[in-house]
């Protein structure tokens, strides 16, 4: 059904104003407030409890916001007529605060679709959903549930069948030897907003992301063959993606680091500022011992704590407790996990 251009020049002008009150937010709440286009009362209530947290945590950490910056995008409209629209959006928000005379920068992109409806003249945002929630279960691009309760490291041996064409795989098998944290960062800053091509991608994508990273810093693969046991990759085998639970799945791949004895491990340490670059940080949102994202230490703040990259809601340089996360809680649980230089 087609609609007039003056039809969909009105509801473009209201999602201008919700990124330009999405921008404005993060550093003068107030000032999003002056003509309210969004009418989702949970969106709201959430967007206000999330503000008051943040100004507590912005006074905490000693920072002031100074500015942010959104790139708005229009990925596609899924309905569109002349009372109704559906429209999904991908926002790139470059949040810039100071710390001890110091600018940083941190990048968050989030996908959301929003439903508008017309009112007379006006269109209004009736419902705003995140397209990507650092809460879902992790899960494989057909749809597999990963199971939570895979415990330890196998025992068993034989060749790895890794796809070889990854970016700093050389066409050999990773083996034990120096942790490249270095290198690990940087792999975490050049695919932290897309996926690398030579790899499955996920829609929960932060631990396949996060062992990504780590065997670009070459942490050796373990593979046994069996699903539940090692860490490992190896590409399309009979037209379908294998790999270990570990190496996708936040709660598999945290116990795997605690309970392996050689080859890729982690130190569990107290304080994330024990943490280098090229660490680890799992979360268990609800503090029910299950945990749930992973992220990659790849740089530091002006005080010392370690800023992290991210995938499923890709973010760069975002500082490591996220508390600016929906998915935080009072409950929320870390895991520090130091990756030791001998592998």
């Amino acid at each position: 059904m087609s609609i007039t251009r003056e039809v969909q020049q009105s509801w473009k002008s209201a999602l201008y104003t919700y990124v330009d009150q999405y921008n404005q937010n993060r550093v003068d709440y107030a000032s999003g407030l002056k003509e309210q286009v969004v009418t989702d009362l949970k969106y709201l209530m959430e967007r206000g409890e999330r503000h008051i947290r943040l100004q507590a945590w912005y006074a905490e950490r000693e920072v002031t916001p100074r500015k942010s910056e959104t790139k708005a995008k229009l990925s596609r409209v899924l309905k569109e007529t002349e009372d109704q629209v559906i429209a999904d959006l991908r926002l790139h928000s470059m949040f810039y605060y100071e710390k001890r005379g110091m600018i940083h920068r941190e990048d968050i992109i989030q996908r959301e679709r929003l439903t508008l409806l017309r009112d007379g003249d006006a269109w209004l945002i009736v419902d705003v959903e995140s397209l990507e929630d650092e809460r879902q279960p992790e899960h494989g691009p057909e749809g597999e549930t990963f199971p939570d309760d895979v415990t330890g490291p196998g025992t068993i041996s034989s060749a790895p069948l890794i796809n070889h064409r990854g970016v700093y795989s050389s066409g050999t098998r990773s083996r034990a030897g120096v942790y490249h944290r270095e290198a690990a960062a940087a792999y975490a800053d050049q695919w932290w907003d897309s996926g690398n091509p030579e790899f499955a991608q996920f829609d929960v994508d932060c631990t396949n992301y996060i062992s990504q990273c780590l065997f670009a810093g070459k942490a050796p693969i373990h593979y046994t063959g069996k699903r539940e046991t090692g860490w490992w990759y190896k590409g399309y085998v009979s037209g379908r993606e294998w790999w270990s639970y570990s190496w996708a799945v936040s709660n598999s791949f945290a116990r795997y680091l605690a309970l392996s004895g050689s080859g890729l491990r982690g130190e569990l340490v107290e304080r994330p500022e024990q943490l280098m670059l090229g660490d680890v940080i799992v979360y268990d949102w609800d503090g029910d011992g299950s945990f749930q994202h992973s992220t990659i230490v790849t740089a530091f703040d002006a005080g010392g704590m370690p800023l992290v990259n991210a995938h499923t809601v890709s973010s760069r340089h975002r500082y490591w407790d996220y508390r600016d996360s929906y998915a935080w809680s009072e409950n929320t649980v870390y895991r520090f996990y130091h990756i030791p230089d001998d592998l």
